[in-house]
């Protein structure tokens, strides 16, 4: 059985931006066919079965999900930050900002990281629509359990990337991460991009809400998706 990118961006709760990101640089299996492409649903699932990667919904939902690394998302945005204002001149020096101060990382892994983020291909900004991107590493590292972090930046003015944009909305909102392991990586981009799909941090970071309003929701949507909540937002 065959599915086209938008069933599996669907089945993965991504944007076909994040597909098209695997397909690149995680060797997502796929087939061209006549300017489309197909994606054979066993290999898809091997695939996704080797790194960790569980399906939400579509053809590849399981009944019950099969495979999660268990990273919880509000430690590591309390250890990356919410930054205000940023302009978009000065993302990348943001960047190197958090990773001299990653979690769980020798200096000289956080040095060597931050050395090699003003290169032009050192990130993938994976644009996922909305006005938001999820810049991250364009290299894999494995740092190790207990190192990675998660950053927000409320951009002050759009920040044009190289990337096609879903929606042509100028981007002003970014979650940058630094994942401990591919595993985790790709697990870590599907759940940051299923919870700016709906939900109430989408609109929270949209309106630039205070930094605990916003890490009570993330903390809120962890608990809910290890059935521990409701995913709402306690004010």
């Amino acid at each position: 059985m065959y599915l086209n990118l938008i069933q599996i961006a669907e089945s993965f709760g991504v944007s076909e931006t994040v597909v098209e990101d695997w397909m690149r640089n995680e060797g997502l299996p796929h087939t061209p066919d006549r300017g489309r492409l197909l994606f054979d649903r066993a290999q898809v699932a091997e695939w996704a079965a080797t790194r960790g990667l569980a399906a939400k919904a579509g053809f590849l939902a399981p009944e019950a999900p099969a495979f999660s690394t268990g990273w919880r998302i509000e430690p590591l945005l309390r250890a990356g930050g919410i930054w205000r204002d940023v302009p978009a001149a000065g993302v990348i020096g943001v960047f190197q900002q958090i990773v001299t101060r990653l979690p769980g990382a020798t200096p000289a892994i956080r040095q060597l990281l931050a050395q090699r983020l003003p290169a032009g291909n050192s990130v993938s900004f994976a644009p996922i629509g909305g006005g938001f991107a999820m810049p991250h590493l364009s290299t894999r590292v494995s740092l190790g359990r207990d190192s990675g972090t998660i950053a927000l930046l409320l951009l002050r003015d759009p920040l044009v990337v190289k990337e096609p944009v879903p929606d042509e909305l100028p981007i002003t909102r970014l979650f940058f991460f630094v994942a401990p392991s591919p595993r985790a990586h790709l697990d870590l981009l599907g759940r940051l991009c299923r919870l700016l799909a709906r939900g109430p941090l989408r609109e929270l970071v949209l309106q630039a809400a205070p930094d605990e309003e916003i890490l009570r929701a993330v903390d809120s949507a962890d608990r809910s998706g290890r059935g521990e909540g409701e995913g709402k937002v306690v004010t």
